[in-house]
């Protein structure tokens, strides 16, 4: 244990756990008297740095920071040396790595580190086109057992056969439809229209009733727009659109109309919430879509 890497949640890791260098415990850390940024000050800054990161992103590259340190641990590779860290302390720990994760996952681990670095204002020192070479070797050594062979596409047909087994006016069954109608004709990404948990639903996070809006485009046709609070790749929010496909059975307006008949809510909640049995509305898990489809 280390007093520079408390006990935390994994998201939290990149700004809790501070490098010796920047740690209140370092011969150097930085104070007032003189001209540095107070601990203060700096644990806002790293606050609102860190929120430029999804939580999701944060989980992961926190994942992979608390690896990388179980590693020096094993290693007893010093704490200045793993921040600024040199090249052969990078080189070996992501080929410690290779043959036991996928090479996406070590690239995020080695992309987390990098992160550390940048929010505790170290230098990354790493030459690009080095660690490209190792991300590669690394994507070739993953084992085949890590590896999901690709889906193929979802088609009409496939939304014609799903939803012969739904029953759209239960609850759960209607929002699972309206959510999956939306996502295929908005060619949207399914997270974006749901939750990881139902605890964590957020309405500035999370698309709402209030966030759909149905209008007209410059050619008087009509359109659905969703208005995304916030994307892991645009924080600020942006708008996914669809149009409806009058007398189809995958009509978008008809599936979402007949969800908020079912599963009628104040304009605040989840944009596909459904009636629990139990009572209440839930906001619909991407776990809740997966299972039933």
């Amino acid at each position: 244990p280390s007093p520079n890497r408390p006990h935390c949640l994994a998201r939290d890791r990149l700004c809790r756990w501070i490098p010796v260098a920047l740690s209140p415990h370092a011969a150097h850390s930085p104070t007032e008297a003189d001209g540095m940024v107070p601990e203060a000050v700096l644990n806002r800054i790293l606050e609102v740095i860190g929120t430029s990161w999804a939580d999701s992103t944060k989980e992961l590259y926190g994942t992979g920071l608390l690896i990388f340190h179980v590693h020096c641990d094993l290693n007893n590779i010093p704490e200045l040396e793993r921040c600024p860290i040199s090249h052969p302390v990078l080189l070996t720990f992501l080929s410690s790595c290779a043959g036991a994760y996928l090479g996406s996952a070590i690239s995020n681990y080695a992309t987390g580190i990098h992160a550390w670095h940048l929010l505790h204002g170290h230098p990354w020192t790493v030459e690009p086109n080095e660690l490209k070479l190792i991300l590669q070797g690394e994507t070739r050594l993953a084992p085949h057992s890590s590896k999901r062979p690709k889906c193929p596409p979802m088609t009409i047909a496939d939304i014609k056969g799903i939803q012969a087994f739904l029953d759209l006016d239960y609850p759960c069954d209607a929002a699972i439809y309206a959510c999956m109608v939306t996502v295929f004709y908005s060619v949207a990404r399914l997270g974006e229209f749901t939750v990881t948990a139902i605890a964590k639903f957020d309405p500035t996070k999370h698309i709402t009733r209030q966030n759909v809006s149905f209008l007209q485009d410059q050619h008087d046709l009509p359109v659905i727009k969703f208005a995304l609070p916030s994307t892991k790749c645009t924080p600020d929010g942006e708008d996914v659109q669809c149009a409806p496909q009058r007398g189809c059975f995958s009509d978008p307006e008809a599936v979402l109309r007949n969800h908020f008949h079912v599963n009628p809510a104040p304009p605040d909640a989840h944009l596909f919430a459904w009636k629990h049995p139990k009572g209440g509305l839930r906001p619909l898990s991407k776990t809740q879509f997966t299972s039933r489809i």
